[in-house]
């Protein structure tokens, strides 16, 4: 089975190789991540520039391709021009940090691995829930269950898999839980800052996580030390708010002809 790994934290990143290492005896592993730190990036593409690729090599044996974009830049270019069949299963993380509530529309992780749901392949995302002295060796072997998972049950099609995992260890984990995509999200400030030549800049310097406290919500189960498997898909349409306003009149336009 051909698995693609990716990841927003780069090449390099430690969360990848641990994926790498974890992977590779019992998968035929392949790596196409950014050649930088794309965190928080969303779901962008590169339109205004070239994409460049290069090879990386790790202890003189070849590593995987550094890409020049953005995550889902580097799902698109693995599947359509880098490997020579496309991936079974791709595979974004092991992203420092959690990925949970509305975050999830500004992370790089997930978004490679939606990416990959757009192109018709299974795709997961891997967060483990710290930012500090990550240990990444239990998400790393835990991805392999996720593989398991997805061969076993598949996914509905345009669908990918939200994964988060408590930064505890592996005897407190309290389970693994279905869960929900909640709306929490973090409430933002910004510090004014002025550089050595006088002008004005802004540093995004706090984060406090307004929690919605619904227990089938993704962040609610993680707080509580268990591992999170959050089905989610691109289609964002509000149907609730689309059966509303269907029923209403909209204000005539045609004055607007001239």
């Amino acid at each position: 089975m051909k698995i693609l790994l990716t990841n927003d934290d780069g090449i390099h990143a430690p969360g990848l190789f641990a994926l790498y290492q974890a992977l590779k005896p019992d998968y035929d592993v392949d790596i196409v991540a950014p050649e930088v730190e794309m965190s928080a990036v969303g779901h962008a593409i590169t339109l205004t520039s070239p994409l460049r690729v290069r090879e990386v090599r790790k202890s003189g044996s070849f590593f995987g391709y550094a890409v020049s974009g953005t995550p889902a830049d580097c799902v698109k270019i693995a599947v359509q021009e880098l490997l020579k069949r496309p991936p079974d299963i791709i595979i974004s993380g092991i992203n420092v940090g959690a990925n949970v509530g509305v975050n999830i529309l500004y992370s790089g992780t997930v978004s490679a691995a939606t990416e990959g749901a757009f192109l018709g392949v299974r795709s997961a995302a891997i967060s483990l829930a710290t930012r500090k002295n990550p240990d990444f060796g239990f998400a790393a072997q835990f991805s392999k269950e996720i593989i398991r998972f997805i061969v076993e049950n598949g996914l509905k099609e345009g669908t990918a898999l939200n994964v988060n995992i408590p930064a505890c260890p592996p005897e407190k984990i309290a389970g693994v839980y279905i869960t929900r995509q909640g709306t929490s999200r973090f409430e933002e400030r910004f510090e004014r800052r002025n550089d050595p030549r006088g002008n004005v800049y802004y540093w995004l310097s706090g984060e406090k996580f307004i929690e919605n406290g619904n227990p089938e919500n993704d962040s609610m189960a993680l707080k509580e030390n268990k591992i999170t498997i959050t089905p989610i898909h691109y289609d964002l349409t509000c149907e609730k708010e689309l059966v509303r306003l269907k029923a209403m009149s909209f204000p005539s336009w045609q004055h607007l002809r001239g």
